[in-house]
C-alpha cells in the first residue's frame, strides 16, 4: 500500500487522500479525526474482473464481517468517480477494495486499484 493524505486550501474540502495499492487489507482512520467525504475516485482499470470499494465508519473494520457505510462498486476494467454535494459524514473514516459486494469479500483485487477521496476535516 501507498497511503498519502495532504492537506489542502479549499472553502469545502481539506484534505486529499490517495491510496495507489488499495486492497483487502482496510487503510484504518485516514483523516485521524471526524470528517465528510465529499468525491470519490476509484481507478479499477488494470484489473479484468469489479471491484468493490467498502467505506466504514469504524476506526478498525474487520473487512469481511464489519458492515460497510457505502460501497462504491466498480466494473472490471473502468474507473469511477462520484461527487457527494453534501458531503457524507464519518466519526472515523476507514476504507477497503475487495472483489465481491455486501460485507462479505476478503479477496483482493489482483493488480493496484488507486482511490482518491477528497474529504474535509474540521
Amino acid at each position: 500500500m501507498a497511503l498519502t493524505v495532504s492537506t489542502q486550501v479549499s472553502p469545502v474540502a481539506n484534505r486529499l487522500v490517495v491510496e495507489t495499492a488499495s486492497g483487502a487489507t482496510p487503510n484504518n482512520n485516514v483523516l485521524g479525526a471526524v470528517g465528510k467525504v465529499y468525491t470519490i475516485d476509484v481507478d479499477n482499470s488494470l484489473n479484468a474482473v469489479p471491484c468493490y470499494l467498502k467505506l466504514y465508519d469504524d476506526g478498525n473494520p474487520s473487512v469481511g464481517t464489519t458492515a460497510p457505510n457505502m460501497i462504491v462498486p466498480v466494473k472490471a476494467s473502468q474507473r469511477r468517480g462520484c461527487v457527494i454535494p453534501e458531503g457524507l459524514d464519518f466519526t472515523v473514516l476507514s476504507f477497503a477494495c475487495v472483489t465481491l459486494p455486501g460485507n462479505g469479500g476478503t479477496t483482493a483485487p489482483t493488480q493496484p486499484v488507486t482511490v482518491r477521496l477528497v474529504c474535509s476535516v474540521p
